[in-house]
């Protein structure tokens, strides 16, 4: 397994962490797996799987899992303070700035302009993230199950992933030993 020094996360988390406002899943998987390959995508789904289910914010619980996978306990610190100090330093810098134009509807068309590209990066996480779960085509059965769940029967997350949850894990079980 490759290993990565403290220095090497704090940077990487870094980039991640100042590359997004509001949720840099998308940046955290562009950078992990497409850009540092420090994962795989099947890696990177499986990690987020399980920082989705711990409580704290899953970017934060995927930056200890990389960090202290690659170089234990520095590693996890390295990379939750690369992912929040720039972030932090900015929101304090734009708290200030927003106190002073909030009044100006070009501000206020901004902010709105800025939700939307938000939303299409998760959305295109999303994708990306179900297209390599779908080549694996017993996983369209979980991917129909959440859907109904959760839009047609109106069912809350921790209801979905109940129903869903002893599914996809015999579905995932096989589909590791099968490949």
């Amino acid at each position: 397994m490759k290993t990565l020094t403290p220095t090497q996360l704090f940077i990487g988390f870094s980039k991640i962490g100042l590359s997004g406002f509001g949720g840099v899943l998308p940046w955290a998987r562009r950078t992990l797996v497409e850009q540092e390959k420090w994962l795989s995508s099947e890696e990177f789904s499986a990690m987020l799987g399980v920082c989705q289910l711990v409580p704290g914010p899953n970017i934060i619980n995927l930056a200890v899992c990389v960090g202290s996978r690659y170089a234990g306990i520095r590693g996890a610190l390295a990379a939750i303070l690369g992912l929040i100090l720039g972030p932090i330093a900015i929101v304090i810098l734009l708290g200030l700035l927003y106190d002073h134009y909030s009044y100006m509807p070009m501000v206020q068309g901004m902010l709105r302009g800025v939700s939307a590209v938000g939303i299409g990066l998760v959305a295109s996480t999303g994708f990306k993230m179900m297209r390599t779960e779908l080549s694996y085509p017993p996983m369209l059965i979980i991917t129909l199950l959440i859907l109904i769940a959760a839009l047609y029967f109106k069912l809350g997350l921790g209801w979905v992933v109940l129903i869903t949850l002893p599914i996809a894990l015999h579905l995932a079980w096989k589909k590791a030993t099968h490949v």
